[in-house]
């Protein structure tokens, strides 16, 4: 609420808004409803601008009042809205629905969660108005519109009619020229750089990191004196400086199977019309509706959505299509697209430059009749009218979870939005997550089983190799792993390797002191990156050069351990003529490398293909006989009840990629612990046993499904000294107060990783049978440390990252 002097008696009373503003401090102002624009202007949804204190913001309307609040003053005025940003609102009632519960869940403002959901663009004050009169000049910013309601009122009177009459039009403020001009790497490390060439090193070093970035960030980051090595960069062809490259992150979109547009639909198999039919009338029904199609890899899940989603188009609703990761989410915008031709199919994922989204999200803001929008989680957030159906595939994937800034599920999301609109959610996954299985077993949510391949193939046989009988004998392989790699590139077929660790070995091990490098701002080792010669901090992305002088005095490391650019360079000595190709987030840097590397492989150039999970699920290649898993324990010792779950999607996953074509796959999954109950589910394929365990286990230690689990997370500088004492107070005062509101406080206590990027991590454990009572104590917990500012504080529900 803002304030003025009490207006004169007998002065009309007008209606007022609540405005939810898009800058800090982000609260919920109360103003009336100005004399120059009719009541009619303003409608819940639409971007404004507001006075506040001396300066001009950006707000949402959150909804009107016919009068003040009761607990206002009496001798309080409020101020006016000053003007309108559109003509129609951007956001429509669900989309404020939604803010508004992701607001209470989160207890955040409401203009805080619209500051994460919006745009950049479109929720900065960088707007102005063109007006089509001689009296007013060409262009007005905020600022002149403020001046003039301040001191020219009946000037409003007169733009106000322009308005009416469309001669007064909403413009962005142009950007400086060089906002634009982006820079990028253009090559692969190593790079052909002089050592002593420090500055350009910065400069390539910084780009690898950060990705393509405008020329003006660069020069903030590394200062004035990075122009000139930037500028001999780009003219040895190093570096390029052009408009934002469409992907410039690793995901860049990966090919998939050949799809035709126009070209002749596939047949559905008998088990595919089956479940349509189902879907086709759950679709239909009033309310909101959650299906889960739960289909073994190879089953046509994605033929599926597309003729599911043909139906909802035919009944004049919206689709959208999500995937886990931006490769995926491209090729199935590509299916799509072939699907649906004529049809306009919108892709949207966060690694798009920041004036696509915006344009993606206006027009669809602006559309009418049925649309098709294909993304990642953030294509939620697009403002759908008349959604019909949602699909998430691979709804198990932990990447359909964020945890910064704005912490959500994209599934809780998605239920949300699917319940409002009436609309179909379908969860699809080979391996789902055991919450939406559980659901499903208890009658809450509807299932469709989808048992077998496209085309009668087999599932692949999953051998374990037990590495304590068969030690690594070549590299990390143990000789009967290597001579299946072999036996398949002899045979001229192609084989899928999966370690799920980057970089060219995890540990630098001193040989004089036995020390381990490590980051000075996180708790962590760094990992060694040979292409580089830079040792890499994982977590806060710290680089140092290498090789390097330890704190001893000696500079005799030994590299310990494997990353996928260590085993890429063993399977070259290993299979040589086969062709190696590596897909981690370090080799798909530069914009369109993941592209290259995916298509190389398609076509054969390549047989043999070593990376991270992001291999694992999605790709299509009829040629892969052969997936071998080089560490299989890696990621069963997490401290974290979903350890075996996610082991088990993963090898599930990545077994899939074998036996996809004409010939018969193979999987050998190399590990120390062969009697873990893990493995003989993954051999069985067997998800509903593992199911059934993994529920037994979570049930006895009070788990998920079974309660609700939040995660209290705490941190602050390293060399803040009343921090560790606030949290240790907390654990005194935290578990009673639980206690009392039904919440089970396990800790405070140091997180796993204690300290990242130079600031110290605690966490609490909260279990409870609801919501409401675990954000109850969060805010308790606040309030206790409202007297540390230095102290951040967030509450991770339902957390998929334990660490």
């Amino acid at each position: 609420m803002t304030q003025e002097p009490t207006p004169p008696s007998g002065a009309p009373a007008r209606g007022c808004w609540q405005v939810a503003l898009l800058s800090a401090p982000f609260a919920v102002y109360t103003y009336a409803e100005p004399p120059h624009l009719p009541g009619g202007a303003w409608v819940p949804g639409l971007r404004v601008l507001v006075p506040v204190g001396a300066s001009t913001r950006l707000g949402v309307l959150v909804a009107r009042q016919d009068e003040p609040s009761r607990d206002m003053p009496a001798d309080v005025r409020l101020r006016d809205l000053l003007w309108p940003v559109e003509a129609e609102p951007l956001l429509g009632p669900d989309y404020m629905a939604l803010a508004a519960t992701l607001a209470t869940r989160q207890m955040e403002p409401v203009g805080r969660v619209l500051e994460n959901l919006l745009p950049h663009g479109l929720r900065a004050l960088r707007i102005g108005f063109r007006v089509f009169d001689p009296r007013f000049p060409a262009r007005l910013g905020a600022a002149a519109l403020a001046a003039m309601a301040a001191r020219e009122p009946e000037a409003l009177a007169a733009l106000a009619g322009l308005w009416a009459e469309g001669r007064m039009r909403v413009c962005a403020e142009r950007r400086h020229e060089k906002e634009q001009e982006y820079c990028t790497v253009t090559q692969d490390p190593p790079w052909p750089v002089r050592p002593a060439a420090r500055r350009q090193l910065e400069v390539l070093e910084y780009l690898w990191e950060a990705g393509a970035v405008p020329r003006p960030r660069l020069r903030e980051a590394l200062g004035e004196g990075a122009a000139p090595a930037l500028n001999r960069l780009v003219a040895s062809g190093l570096v390029r400086i052009g408009p934002a490259p469409e992907f410039h992150e690793p995901e860049a979109c990966a090919p998939g199977p050949d799809e035709t547009p126009g070209g002749a639909a596939p047949e559905l198999t008998a088990e595919q019309r089956d479940a349509l039919d189902e879907l086709t009338r759950a679709l239909g029904r009033p309310g909101g509706q959650t299906r889960l199609v739960h289909g073994v890899t190879g089953s046509g899940k994605t033929l599926l959505y597309l003729r599911l989603a043909e139906r909802a188009l035919e009944a004049g609703r919206a689709v959208l299509l999500l995937a886990p990761e931006v490769a995926l989410a491209c090729a199935l915008h590509r299916a799509a697209t072939a699907h649906f031709p004529g049809r306009e199919v919108r892709l949207h994922h966060g690694y798009q430059s920041p004036a696509r989204r915006e344009r993606t999200f206006a027009e669809v803001a602006a559309a009418r009749g049925p649309q098709v929008v294909v993304g990642t989680r953030s294509a939620l957030f697009l403002p759908l009218r008349d959604l019909g159906l949602i699909v998430l595939d691979e709804e198990h994937d932990s990447s359909f979870k964020q945890e910064e800034r704005l912490p959500y599920q994209a599934k809780v999301v998605a239920h949300f939005l699917a319940a409002r609109a009436g609309a179909l959610l379908v969860l699809g996954s080979a391996t789902p997550d055991v919450k939406t299985f559980h659901a499903a077993a208890q009658g809450a949510v509807g299932k469709v089983v989808l048992p077998t391949r496209v085309g009668g193939r087999a599932l692949p046989p999953v051998e374990l190799v037990d590495l304590r009988a068969h030690p690594p004998a070549e590299g990390p392989f143990a000789a009967v792993t290597a001579r299946a790699l072999r036996a398949t590139v002899a045979a001229g077929d192609q084989a899928v390797i999966l370690l799920n660790r980057r970089g060219y070995a995890p540990v630098m091990y001193c040989l004089d002191c036995g020390r381990t490098a490590r980051c000075a701002q996180c708790d962590v080792g760094l990992t060694y990156h040979k292409a580089r010669e830079r040792l890499v901090c994982h977590y806060c992305g710290a680089a140092e050069p290498f090789p390097k002088v330890c704190a001893c005095g000696s500079s005799n490391w030994l590299p310990m351990g494997e990353g996928t650019e260590n085993l890429a360079e063993t399977l070259e000595h290993l299979v040589p003529g086969a062709g190696v190709l590596r897909l981690d987030r370090d080799s798909t840097r530069r914009p369109g490398r993941m592209e290259e590397i995916l298509a190389d492989f398609a076509a054969g150039r390549a047989q043999v293909l070593v990376g991270t999970q992001m291999l694992s699920k999605g790709h299509h290649f009829p040629g892969v006989t052969l997936v071998t898993v080089v560490e299989g324990d890696m990621g069963l010792s997490v401290p974290d009840y979903r350890a075996a779950e996610r082991m088990f999607q993963l090898m599930v996953q990545v077994a899939g990629r074998a036996g996809r074509g004409d010939k018969p796959g193979q999987v050998l999954i190399q590990t120390r612990n062969p009697e873990h109950y893990c493995w003989r589910h993954v051999q069985a394929s067997d998800y509903e046993g593992f199911f059934a365990q993994e529920l037994e286990l979570r049930r006895k230690y009070g788990y998920p499904p079974f309660t609700k689990l939040a995660l209290l997370r705490m941190n602050f500088p390293v060399d803040y000294e009343p921090g560790t004492a606030a949290v240790m107070e907390l654990a005194r005062t935290l578990p009673p107060l639980g206690l009392r509101g039904g919440v089970r406080v396990l800790g405070p206590a140091p997180s796993p990783l204690g300290l990242l990027r130079g600031r110290k991590r605690f966490q609490c454990l909260l279990k409870a049978q609801d919501w409401p009572a675990v954000r109850t104590l969060y805010a308790e917990a606040r309030r206790h440390l409202a007297a540390h500012p230095k102290i951040r504080t967030s509450l991770d529900q339902d957390p998929v990252n334990m660490l």
